[in-house]
């Protein structure tokens, strides 16, 4: 039976498109996508074992299906596309040699003084369980998103930040971004992730961080109104911060 030779390229043909599916599944687990990337892949894996088993007809209704869904499905998965490729370009660009090849400059962070604003302020804020959300910019420059708030332009400090989000104030809606040392804007719009993973108790303000982050290279750090929790988002990952050392240190691994 020809379909059972087996050769030294298929083995390797069978790694990468392996390699190639747990990539797109670890980027896309949690997310409403989730679903549909299963049954495609149940069809695919169907057709294949159609063709080979010579089973003209329902080979042929799969490979109909397949061909024409597949505007379908970049369009259905426009955004896990983007983020995907977004974080492949992300990746390549912290690589150092890479950063070379083409001039790419460092990621902004925060200089040690201003870190420390950013970090008592969020330590106050929590401790009075004052909701917050601070956007740190890196590389990405955030235009689109600076361009939905009211532009501030200031000098970071503790005080202003703790007054931005006074929960009387008129800009404590929505999210603060900081970038080259200053606070640029307030009550910007950041877009909602679609993941489906993440706790019940997470609001608004967490879901919003995770939609940035995955989507840019961003850090964004929420202080929760209900809890005073703090918590530090960079790409998928969310993790709780305990202790305002921990935050600092979060802040530092600026290139990670």
């Amino acid at each position: 039976m020809e379909f059972l030779h087996f050769t030294l390229v298929d083995l390797i043909d069978i790694i990468l498109v392996a390699a190639v599916i747990f990539v797109i599944f670890r980027w896309i687990k949690g997310s409403s996508a989730m679903n549909i990337f299963i049954a495609i892949i149940i069809l695919f894996l169907v057709r294949v074992l159609a063709t080979a088993l010579n089973m003209r007809m329902i080979s042929a209704l799969l490979g109909a299906i397949l061909d024409v869904g597949a505007l379908a499905i970049i369009i259905i998965f426009q955004p896990e596309i983007r983020r995907f490729l977004n974080n492949i370009g992300r990746t390549a660009g912290d690589n150092t040699l890479i950063r070379r090849l083409l001039r790419r400059q460092r990621a902004e962070g925060l200089d040690s003084d201003n870190m420390s604003q950013v970090v008592s302020a969020v330590e106050q804020m929590a401790s009075h369980k004052t909701g917050a959300l601070i956007v740190i910019r890196r590389r990405d420059n955030l235009q689109s998103i600076i361009a939905t708030g009211d532009s501030i332009d200031a000098r970071i400090s503790e005080r202003l930040i703790m007054n931005i989000f006074f929960k009387n104030s008129p800009l404590h809606d929505g999210a603060m971004v900081i970038g080259d040392n200053h606070i640029i804007a307030a009550r910007c719009t950041l877009p909602l992730t679609e993941r489906l993973d993440l706790p019940a108790h997470y609001g608004m303000r967490h879901r919003a961080a995770v939609g940035l982050a995955e989507q840019c290279d961003a850090d964004v750090i929420v202080v929760s109104e209900e809890t005073g929790q703090v918590s530090f988002v960079r790409g998928r990952s969310i993790t709780l911060v305990e202790t305002s050392a921990t935050l600092k240190l979060k802040l530092q691994n600026n290139d990670q």
